[in-house]
């Protein structure tokens, strides 16, 4: 039985604890072999309470053949590391599209959208470690669980190469292969929490090449990906895109709070990245997904655009829309029904 999602508000879209569901039916059906300890919507044998608090998921899957499934857009509640040990793989982080080789690693924190598949899973054997630091937005504070026993100094550098460096693809060296490799044995052999001491050693172990491989290719760092001014991008690109999100009933206060900061540097960061103020920027999003709307759209009455797009009524849509546009929604419509017509003929 699959439980029910946990659910969470990041950058003004509502997102869902990946349930992993076409993995839970890839296994029922034979397809795939999947090992892994695991709470909450996750798959896999229960880690019991209080062991190994923050571990979302750990183990691997086997994929002894190309699959029919692939693990859609989605962001995860924690850090998430995974390892190719064989076998290729697709795999997209925001804008940017891979296929992983045996060997490639994968690091990604829970701002970041990611997809597993290009579309579909090909054969191979997938490692994979979901840890929650409490964080879901780039400027918060990581709280590494009390089982981590790296010295502060180790844990504070580790803690900074993760966040001020967001490279997702990693080509990871001999020994964090056969780390992970003993985490998924130590998984499999595991029954009712019989070999969870060891797993807490490997699991520090794991984290203790990760800083050792950051350190020797002295990788470049960038302290704005951890800024407050960071999160705000996000959540205004998310807003952006999201036609759903700008239909939400916005007040300035309400978006200060979803990114997690107060009005007043809220307002700050968003003049600065958008020279305008929040509700002049949702405005100008509004109008902007209206005019889509509009043409893509043309027997959708000019009040039912306007309600999807998060304007009270047609007549605020108009309003905006003529500040925006300089003519009214209906003969926006109008002139773009006529130029495609021109341009037919």
């Amino acid at each position: 039985m699959v439980k029910t999602p946990a659910i969470f508000r990041e950058s003004g879209r509502m997102y869902s604890a990946d349930t992993c569901v076409p993995v839970r039916e890839a296994v029922r059906a034979g397809h795939l072999q999947q090992v892994a300890l695991s709470r909450g919507t996750y798959p896999g044998a229960p880690l019991p309470r209080g062991v190994l608090p923050g571990v979302k998921s750990i183990g691997f899957w086997n994929a002894p053949q190309d699959q029919r499934w692939g693990l859609p857009w989605h962001r995860n509640e924690g850090l998430e590391i995974t390892l190719v040990e064989t076998g290729s793989l697709g795999f997209a982080v925001e804008d940017q599209e891979y296929v992983l080789q045996p060997g490639d690693l994968t690091i990604t924190r829970p701002w970041q959208p990611h997809r597993v598949g290009n579309p579909y899973v090909a054969a191979g054997r997938l490692h994979c470690l979901i840890l929650d630091l409490a964080v879901r937005r780039p400027h918060q504070t990581w709280k590494w669980p009390r089982w981590v026993v790296m010295t502060q100094a180790d844990r504070s550098a580790l803690t900074t190469m993760l966040r001020h460096n967001e490279q997702p693809v990693w080509h990871a060296g001999s020994a964090i292969r056969a780390c992970l490799q003993r985490i998924g044995q130590t998984v499999e052999a595991d029954r009712e929490g019989s070999h969870l001491s060891l797993l807490t050693v490997q699991l520090n172990e794991l984290l203790v090449l990760l800083l050792d491989m950051f350190r020797r290719r002295e990788i470049p760092l960038d302290e704005t990906l951890s800024g407050s001014e960071r999160t705000v991008s996000l959540f205004l690109a998310d807003l952006r895109e999201s036609v759903e999100d700008l239909a939400r009933p916005w007040t300035v206060c309400s978006m200060a709070k979803q990114c997690g900061l107060g009005t007043t540097r809220f307002i700050h960061h968003c003049k600065q990245l958008t020279n305008l103020t929040p509700l002049q920027y949702l405005n100008q999003q509004r109008a902007r997904a209206a005019a889509q709307l509009l043409c893509q759209e043309p027997r959708r009455t000019v009040t039912a655009v306007a309600l999807a797009c998060g304007f009270s009524s047609n007549q605020h849509l108009a309003t905006v829309f003529r500040r925006h546009y300089g003519v009214s929604p209906s003969a926006y419509r109008n002139d773009s029904e006529n130029a495609g017509q021109d341009a037919q003929q």
